[in-house]
């Protein structure tokens, strides 16, 4: 059987997200592993949280080429905590959080969350996941909350179009929005991953939009791809 070889771009490529995951403060990379493949990333290996799992795979994102990431990390926790510490610590951290209604419940089996209840926005929804991200001994999050149904306003397409062009962290020129009832659907192209879901975040701040379905396809100029080292 041949032997796959990689690119000299896959090379530069993968040294850029390890430099980039050494650099970054939030990751602990010493036992991270990366592969680099046509614009894909791959990072395997351990880390000691939930959150540095995540941190890790916003940090490849960063980097200028990645076009996708297959994030294989297992979370080691270097501490072990029972579940009802863990669902203590959660409950407690989501009171001190003023944008997660009460309304947010959680339960927690062998080390994962798993969030439910109602909240009025997205953000409210993505702040609770947030919190529970950055408890000590969670090993992952599921994220079952729901959006109350709210009323479309007519004109909130225009509005989402408008915020993706104020927004300085993407270029909405290739950015088509559509929506259909409570959904809004983005597709088109972005330079990065960072612009493709800040266009995200900017869907789902609409005023009763309770699901985004993002299509955008991260393109980088191929000048991008040269400038890696």
């Amino acid at each position: 059987m041949a032997r796959a070889t990689l690119s000299d771009t896959d090379v530069r490529l993968r040294d850029a997200v390890v430099q980039q995951l050494d650099w970054d403060p939030e990751v602990d990379a010493s036992a991270v592993g990366v592969a680099a493949r046509d614009g894909t990333v791959t990072l395997a290996g351990f880390i000691d949280s939930y959150a540095g799992k995540l941190a890790a795979e916003r940090a490849a994102k960063r980097v200028r080429g990645v076009r996708g990431v297959a994030n294989d990390i297992e979370v080691r926790l270097k501490l072990e905590r029972v579940d009802p510490d863990i669902a203590a610590d959660v409950v407690r951290s989501l009171r001190l959080c003023l944008a997660v209604p009460e309304t947010v419940q959680t339960s927690v089996h062998n080390g994962f969350v798993t969030l439910t209840g109602q909240v009025d926005w997205i953000y409210q929804r993505r702040e609770a996941e947030q919190v529970a991200r950055h408890t000590r001994g969670v090993r992952g999050v599921l994220n079952h909350v729901v959006l109350k149904p709210k009323a479309i306003e007519r004109d909130v397409r225009h509005r989402i179009v408008e915020a993706l062009h104020r927004n300085a962290n993407l270029d909405a020129r290739h950015i088509i929005v559509s929506v259909a009832g409570d959904r809004a659907v983005l597709t088109g192209t972005a330079g990065t991953w960072l612009q493709r879901e800040s266009a995200e975040r900017a869907a789902a701040d609409a005023p009763g939009i309770t699901q985004v379905e993002n299509r955008i396809m991260v393109e980088p100029a191929p000048d991008d791809v040269d400038e890696i080292c």
